[in-house]
C-alpha cells in the first residue's frame, strides 16, 4: 500500500511539516519527482532545517527513505542537506537510498537555465536557476546522465560529450560566466553519492510493498505547477499530481491508497504567472508579514491571495484526492472577514473550470465572504473548541470541494495538528 502526500496549490503549502507528522506511521517515505528547487521546512525541537531533496522522513530512525527515480539530483545540494541533517544528530547513511535511474543536474544546466531565463527578458517564467528544466529537458531528450552511471568507467567520457553539447547551446545565449568552480563542486560531489547506497529503486519500493510494508510518496511544489495540468508555462518541469507517483518511483496505480492533498488556509505564489486571487493591497501584505511568506529555497517574498476554490477543486480532480489538510490557518486569525474565490469570470461569462491557458484568459476572481474568526487558535488542540466561525469556514470548504479536511494546522510546531 502507498499513500501519497502532495501540495493542491502553487507549492509551499507546508508539505515537509506534514509529512513529517504522518511518517511516523509508515516503513518508507519516497520523493517520487522534482528538484533542489523545492523547500520542505521542518523543526526538529527548536531548530529549523530546509530540505530540498531528502524524503522529509529522514528524522524518524528506522524509516527507509528513497530518492526516487523522477527526481532531478543536484549533488552539490546533497552534501549540504546531508551536513545539516548530521548536524541534528542523525545519521543520513543508514537509511537513505538513492534510486539509480535518477538523473543528475549538471553544472552546465545550471548554466543553462541561467542563460536561457536572461534571454527571455520580461518574459522571464521566474526559474530559480537551479538547472531542473535543462535537467528534465536532457531526460526527456534521452541524453541525460543519472547516478547509475557514476557506478561505470565511461562516466566521465559521457559527461564531456554532454558538455560540448551543453557549452554550443550556451555559445548560443551568448554566456561568459566562468563555471569551472561550479564544476570543481560537482565532480568532489560525486565521490560523496557515490558512497550511497544506490539501489535499483523499481524493484526495491516494490519488494517492500509485496512485503506488505507501508509507503508515504512525497511530492515537490503543488499541482498547480504540474508540467501538463498547471498554469503553462508558469509551471515546473515534472509530473507533480499523483499520476507522478507512478512514473517516479515505478509503481502501479493500484498500489494507491489514500491521496493526501495540502493546501493553505489563503493562497501563495512565487514567481511570475498567473494568479487569479492575488491581493497587492493591506490584506496581501497582512497574509505575507504574517506568515512569513518567503522562499524557504530563494528567500523570495511570496504573492498572496485568498483561497482560490475553483484551482483546487481542478486539483482534487486530477489527484483523486480523498482527504485535505489544511495548513497555516492561524495566519487567518487576525481578519474579521475571509473569501473564498468560487467562480471566475473571463468575457464576462462566468465559470467554475479552470481555463486553458489562464494567462491569456486572466481570469477574474468571483468571491463568497464568510466571517473571520479573530481569535488566536495556536493553543488549541481539539477541533471542537474551534471558533465557530472556523468551523463554518471549514464546512464551506467541505462541501465546495466535495473532500473532506481532516487536519487543520495551526502553527508551525510538529504537535500543531488539529484533527478535524
Amino acid at each position: 500500500m502507498i499513500d501519497v502526500i502532495l501540495g493542491l496549490q502553487w507549492g509551499d503549502e507546508g508539505k515537509g511539516k506534514i509529512v513529517d507528522y504522518f511518517a511516523k506511521d509508515y516503513d518508507m517515505i519516497a520523493r517520487f519527482q522534482g528538484g533542489p528547487n523545492a523547500g520542505h521546512t521542518l523543526y526538529v525541537g527548536n531548530e529549523k532545517v530546509v530540505l530540498h531533496q531528502i524524503p522529509s522522513g529522514i528524522f524518524h530512525d528506522h524509516k527507509e527513505n528513497l530518492i526516487g527515480s523522477g527526481v532531478v539530483l543536484d549533488p552539490i545540494t546533497l552534501i549540504k542537506e546531508c551536513e545539516a541533517v548530521k548536524k541534528l544528530g542523525v545519521d543520513y547513511r543508514k537509511n537513505l537510498y538513492i534510486s539509480e535511474r535518477t538523473h543528475l543536474i549538471l553544472p552546465t544546466h545550471r548554466a543553462l537555465d541561467k542563460a536561457s531565463e536572461i534571454n527571455k527578458g520580461i518574459e522571464k517564467i521566474g526559474s530559480t536557476l537551479k538547472g531542473i528544466g535543462p535537467a528534465y529537458m536532457d531526460k526527456t531528450g534521452r541524453n541525460g546522465l543519472r547516478v547509475g552511471d557514476l557506478l561505470n568507467k565511461s562516466f566521465t567520457t559521457q559527461y564531456i560529450k554532454l558538455r560540448l553539447k551543453h557549452q554550443r547551446m550556451l555559445d548560443s545565449f551568448n554566456f561568459t560566466e566562468d563555471i569551472s568552480d561550479w564544476e570543481e563542486e560537482f565532480f568532489e560531489a560525486l565521490e560523496f553519492i557515490r558512497s550511497f547506497k544506490i539501489v535499483n529503486g523499481e524493484y526495491f519500493i516494490n519488494e517492500k510493498l509485496s512485503q506488505g510494508k507501508k509507503i508515504l510518496a512525497e511530492g515537490a511544489q503543488g499541482s498547480m505547477l504540474d508540467v501538463d495540468f498547471g498554469t503553462f508555462p508558469f509551471v515546473t518541469s515534472s509530473s507533480t499530481i499523483s499520476a507522478g507517483v507512478c512514473t517516479g518511483l515505478g509503481v502501479a496505480p493500484q498500489k494507491i491508497k489514500e491521496v493526501i492533498g495540502i493546501t493553505k488556509a489563503y493562497c501563495t505564489r512565487v514567481g511570475s504567472g498567473p494568479f487569479p486571487t492575488e491581493l497587492t493591497d493591506e490584506t496581501g501584505d497582512f497574509l505575507r508579514n504574517a506568515g512569513n511568506e518567503f522562499g524557504s529555497t530563494t528567500g523570495r517574498p511570496r504573492r498572496c491571495g485568498w483561497i482560490d476554490g475553483v484551482a483546487l477543486q481542478f486539483a482534487c480532480m486530477i489527484n483523486g484526492v480523498t482527504q485535505i489538510v489544511m495548513t497555516k490557518a492561524d495566519i487567518l486569525d487576525g481578519l474579521e472577514q475571509l473569501k473564498v474565490c468560487t467562480k471566475y469570470k473571463i468575457d464576462d461569462q462566468e465559470t467554475n473550470w479552470v481555463p486553458f491557458q489562464m494567462l491569456k484568459s486572466k481570469p477574474e476572481a468571483i468571491y463568497e465572504t464568510l466571517e473571520g474568526w479573530n481569535t488566536d487558535i495556536t493553543k488549541i488542540d481539539d477541533y471542537n473548541n474551534m471558533p465557530a466561525a472556523m468551523k463554518t469556514y471549514i464546512n464551506y470548504l467541505n462541501k465546495f470541494l466535495g473532500v473532506p479536511v481532516k487536519y487543520i494546522s495551526n502553527g508551525p510546531g510538529r504537535e500543531q495538528l488539529v484533527k478535524a
